[in-house]
């Protein structure tokens, strides 16, 4: 997985697998993040939960400091 090529070219990512992967997480852990908190998501189509990549990318350290 390119994680660059991802983390800029959509908007938000699913919590399993990207997310979960991108992190280092079991699928259980990413949606329990997901659930309590720890993973920010915003609302996608029905119950489905997104993260946006921009949060990730701060998480992940990889956008330059401002």
């Amino acid at each position: 997985m390119d994680e660059r090529k991802l983390l800029t070219e959509n908007a938000v990512l699913n919590v399993w697998p990207e997310t979960g992967q991108l992190l280092k997480l079991s699928r259980g852990k990413a949606y329990q993040g997901a659930a309590d908190g720890s993973i920010k998501t915003v609302e996608g189509l029905g119950r489905l939960k997104k993260v946006p990549t921009a949060w990730l990318r701060r998480k992940l350290e990889l956008d330059e400091p401002a």
